[in-house]
């Protein structure tokens, strides 16, 4: 992502029972905004977190029979 960027944001308060879902919206977004939108966030939640928080993705690990 470029930071570069400049993005205004803003927010609105709503009733929770007018809130609508964004399930609609993220079906009509690409597989790249979708990646973006979710890699922006995890940027943001590690900047959050602080410096020593790690900014990769935990490893899964399965054990399974042979």
């Amino acid at each position: 992502m470029d930071n570069s960027l400049k993005r205004q944001v803003f927010c609105r308060k709503i009733n929770l029972k007018e809130q609508k879902s964004d399930f609609a919206y993220w079906q009509t977004q690409s597989y790249q905004a979708r990646l973006e939108a979710l890699e922006e966030i995890r940027h943001n939640y590690h900047q959050w977190k602080g410096h020593n928080a790690q900014s990769r993705l935990q490893r899964v690990y399965t054990i399974s029979q042979r």
